[in-house]
């Protein structure tokens, strides 16, 4: 394969950035590498050059991971973006940004080859009606996965189950604990389609097969699962539900 991808790597720790470009250079989809110890020579490298994916550290001093991510963001050409840390409290924030990949340190070859896939696959869009969505049209989420992070796309997921102050995101094939409050979700979440039902669920209003009455109260069915509707709002989702079925029957 021959190398195409200029890239910059952003660390403020001189051996985590040595370790992190060895790894990018080895890769054959990498032709050009950039480094920075922190976000404003970062900013200066990307003043002066055209750069593909930004490999990018979270934590650092002054102008965090996080902050340059949001500048980034506001470029005429965005480049791609992953994010490189220890952590894994940030998940909320790097969905928002709609991120390519969030690696978890230390850092692993094959990790390195897989967010670049990733990049190459991202930025590889087919022409007309079959054209990929933008990313935040369907932002993703990083989940753990048998010790592996993954981007799980926001339409995956069916419903959400509040977790203390995590929330556990289930799909048609399994579920994923993530550190994000129920709470930051369901604000964030409103514009596509999701609904409080409950202080502890969260669903998808068009996944919603049944709303029926039981002896305990109102129940909904997604996926063949009864999840309970609280007193407070019955009445606002039977409202969406509603409006829901006219904006169909109106297509």
């Amino acid at each position: 394969m021959n190398a195409f991808l200029r890239v910059l790597a952003v660390d403020d720790e001189p051996p985590a950035l040595d370790e992190l470009a060895y790894l990018l250079r080895t890769d054959p989809r990498v032709g050009r590498l950039h480094t920075a110890s922190d976000a404003t020579e970062a900013l200066r490298v990307l003043r002066d050059t055209d750069v593909d994916v930004v490999f990018l550290d979270i934590r650092m001093p002054g102008l965090d991971g996080m902050e340059l991510a949001r500048v980034l963001r506001r470029f005429a050409r965005p480049p791609a973006i992953v994010f490189v840390t220890a952590y894994d409290d940030a998940a909320v924030d790097a969905f928002d940004l709609g991120v390519t990949d969030y690696v978890r340190k230390p850092v692993q070859p094959e990790r390195i080859g897989e967010s670049l896939r990733r990049v190459v696959s991202s930025r590889v869009v087919p022409a007309g009606p079959t054209a990929a969505p933008r990313a935040d049209e369907d932002p993703t989420i990083p989940v753990e996965l048998a010790g592996t992070t993954r981007m799980l796309p926001r339409s995956a997921v069916r419903w959400v189950e509040a977790q203390g102050d995590y929330a556990r995101l289930h799909t048609a094939d399994g579920s994923h604990l993530v550190r994000v409050p129920l709470a930051t979700l369901a604000e964030r979440w409103a514009d596509a389609g999701f609904v409080r039902i409950h202080r502890s669920y969260l669903v998808q209003l068009r996944l919603i097969a049944e709303l029926r009455l039981t002896g305990s109260g109102y129940v909904v069915v997604v996926d063949e699962t009864e999840l309970p509707v609280s007193r407070r709002h019955t009445r606002e989702l039977k409202d969406k539900l509603v409006r829901a079925a006219k904006q169909d029957w109106n297509r």
